[in-house]
């Protein structure tokens, strides 16, 4: 187990609920036309314009969107791969083929999800992808991510870098998530690269 620092859990609970909070009071037209900006960003990048297979996730409520990629990845003949939560928080994956291909999802009682309703291919199917796109509620200026708290994703970043996989690592916040420090821990991975509505920016 990496040791945790119980200093630190408060403050990303703290930060973790603003950044929600700010995107809570987003309206859908907001959430539409920055997920519509962040496709063309993303799709810009070298990384994900070279990609044969890309891993993503299906936005939630105010996240910023993810549909208008994941349709622009697959018109390009890009396969993408979409997780499907297990009772452990680890993800299995599936392929996403259209929006028809998704089946909502709840788990308990957290947020309902779209997950993949096709074969499953297994926790390690991750380990194939170019590009790995993290979910998350901000970054900072070191690349470090701050997600939801879940550790869904710490255990897809340790199951690349066991499996000697580099794919590039992106993560798709707003603007004003993207901040000058968030609070770490040692087992913290930073990613490549932020896309943003108005631009990217790139730590390694």
């Amino acid at each position: 187990m990496p040791h945790i620092d119980p200093a630190d859990e408060p403050d990303k609970r703290t930060l973790r609920r603003g950044f929600l909070a700010a995107r809570n009071r987003l309206t859908p037209n907001d959430v539409r036309e920055a997920g519509d900006a962040l496709a063309v960003r993303a799709l810009g990048l070298p990384e994900v314009a070279g990609a044969r297979t890309v891993a993503a996730y299906v936005s939630v409520g105010a996240e910023p969107g993810t549909l208008a990629l994941l349709d622009a990845l697959r018109a390009r003949g890009v396969r993408v791969l979409l997780p499907a939560l297990l009772p452990d928080n680890d993800l299995d994956w599936g392929e996403y083929t259209g929006e028809g291909s998704l089946a909502r999802v709840r788990h308990g009682g957290r947020m309902e999800l779209s997950e993949p309703a096709g074969e499953r291919l297994g926790p390690e199917a991750v380990t194939g992808a170019d590009v790995v796109l993290l979910p998350g509620v901000a970054v900072d200026g070191r690349g470090l991510r701050l997600g939801r708290g879940g550790g869904s994703y710490d255990r897809v970043l340790a199951r690349l870098e066991a499996a000697g996989a580099r794919p590039a690592l992106l993560v798709l916040l707003y603007d004003r998530e993207v901040v000058a420090r968030v609070p770490a821990e040692p087992h913290d991975r930073p990613v490549d690269a932020v896309v943003t509505p108005s631009g990217v920016r790139r730590f390694r």
